[in-house]
């Protein structure tokens, strides 16, 4: 399975994201990084373990209130063998094309089902099903109608979000069940290691995390076997997903 790690970023800091309460994120701090700025925060998760992958939310865009755009591409430019996950709200789509950037089409945010079905075959996009305790957020179509989810799929759990809630395993492992060899990602709730075996036994492709990192309830240990594990069920000349 792959661990991605997660920063938030408004107002060019990352902030620290908690039960999806945006108006409460204050500038992050933590043992991984002396500052809040994204290159700083990125810089210590890459201290922690040579990850593949970083899931990024501009949140001024996702609320519409400005984009964080120049510091997200500095850190494209600064972190040249990471891929990036990123959710810009509506303007995800406008992050298209670029190199090493994957876009993230967030449920909250769309109102287009037309955009999701021509982004049905783009290796390089992500939807993600975005949830508020048990509400969907989003057209009821995309929750609906697997047929219409592109290869990769986010499950974001907003209210489980920085609290210690743990992951909801039910919920993940029915989309599991219906997204067929689509790849998805759990977000919102991991806490240790035990969450991420389970999450490895339900079928997740692999998990969105960060206080867990933050807060050393995950180590270089644990990433070191959840990674590991990844490359042990690759098959034989199969290239990594």
């Amino acid at each position: 399975m792959r661990i991605i790690p997660v920063i938030d970023i408004r107002k060019g800091a990352v902030v620290r994201a908690r039960a999806g309460d945006r108006e409460s994120y204050k500038p992050i701090a933590s043992p991984l990084a002396a500052t809040s700025a994204p290159y700083v925060v990125v810089a210590g998760y890459m201290r922690l373990y040579p990850f593949e992958r970083i899931y990024v939310a501009d949140l001024d865009a996702i609320e519409g209130s400005g984009d964080n755009r120049r510091d997200i591409l500095a850190l494209t430019e600064r972190f040249p063998a990471l891929r990036f996950m990123i959710d810009a709200g509506a303007k995800s789509c406008d992050w298209r094309g670029l190199a090493r950037v994957e876009c993230v089409i967030g449920s909250e945010t769309s109102r287009d089902e037309e955009i999701i079905r021509a982004l049905n075959n783009d290796p390089d996009a992500v939807l993600s099903l975005d949830f508020r305790d048990e509400v969907f957020i989003g057209p009821q179509s995309l929750i609906d109608c697997a047929e219409l989810w592109p290869r990769q799929v986010i499950v974001m759990a907003l209210a489980r979000v920085g609290v210690g809630a743990g992951p909801d395993f039910d919920r993940l492992a029915n989309i599991i069940e219906r997204a067929g060899d689509r790849r998805v990602y759990a977000a919102g709730g991991v806490r240790d290691g035990r969450d991420l075996a389970r999450l490895e036994a339900i079928g997740a492709a692999g998990a969105l995390v960060a206080t867990a990192l933050h807060d050393g309830a995950l180590n270089r240990a644990d990433l070191e076997r959840f990674n590991a594990m990844r490359d042990e069920k690759r098959e034989p000349g199969k290239a990594p997903f």
